[in-house]
């Protein structure tokens, strides 16, 4: 049974969000401020978090942080009433996966849930023995290299960590090398869901992979192509 953490203050809204998701196999604990959130999350082993932003003790985007600082795979859902475009960028930049605005249906909440864990499940630890390098595993371009079966990241020998989000965004580059791939297609591909939050949120994520792969590097690797979208290329 998977675990899942609600972090919110409103005892109506803990009340439908909880009942809900037990009723659909999921096993919920709640804390009802921030500072007791993250202390939930860093003492157990959730493969899930929900988390407002406006909340008591500590609010979510500083929570969120918090959290990244010693767990970078854990999804994070924020679920907020603060629905503009900013406040969806700043829930992303301080490390969410996704975000749902207040109010919404249940069903809406469920589908997203169901595709966290799913990305979270594809980028899970595997028990089994890293594959040769020549493995349809492996995918290679330029002086990267992601070996799909361990998840291991790592450009010019130096090892990446990234986040389950960022891991995916970038498996889909590979999967679809020297391509102009639009904002439209990444949002289907990679967040798994038809929703619009505005192609902030690509643009973000874009940003977060070129720091990580591109900052002890000359050859750029992303490229934004104007009006278009992005592609994986050698510059």
């Amino acid at each position: 049974m998977k675990k899942i953490i609600l972090i919110e203050d409103e005892t109506s809204v803990v009340s439908f969000i909880k009942k809900g998701l037990q009723e659909n196999g999921y096993e919920i604990s709640v804390a009802f401020d921030g500072r007791t959130g993250v202390q939930l999350v860093q003492a157990n082993d959730f493969d899930l978090v929900i988390l407002d932003i406006m909340l008591p003790e500590m609010n979510g985007l500083d929570v969120c942080k918090e959290i990244r600082k010693t767990n970078q795979s854990v999804p994070i859902l924020f679920l907020t009433a603060l629905g503009t475009s900013e406040n969806i960028v700043l829930g992303l930049e301080s490390g969410g996966d996704d975000y749902l605005v207040k109010p919404f249906k249940f069903i809406e909440l469920v589908a997203r849930v169901k595709s966290l864990l799913r990305r979270s499940n594809n980028n899970g630890p595997q028990e089994t023995v890293e594959p040769e390098p020549d493995s349809e595993h492996v995918f290679q371009f330029s002086d990267l290299i992601v070996n799909d079966y361990t998840k291991k990241v790592t450009r010019g020998g130096e090892e990446i960590t990234l986040t389950s989000t960022e891991y995916k965004l970038l498996l889909y580059f590979l999967t679809n090398p020297e391509k102009v791939i639009s904002r439209a297609e990444i949002l289907d591909a990679v967040w798994g869901v038809n929703y619009e939050l505005g192609t902030n949120v690509v643009d973000v994520y874009v940003n977060y992979l070129r720091k990580k792969l591109d900052s002890q590097d000359d050859n750029k690797l992303i490229h934004t192509v104007i009006g278009m979208g992005y592609v994986l290329k050698k510059s």
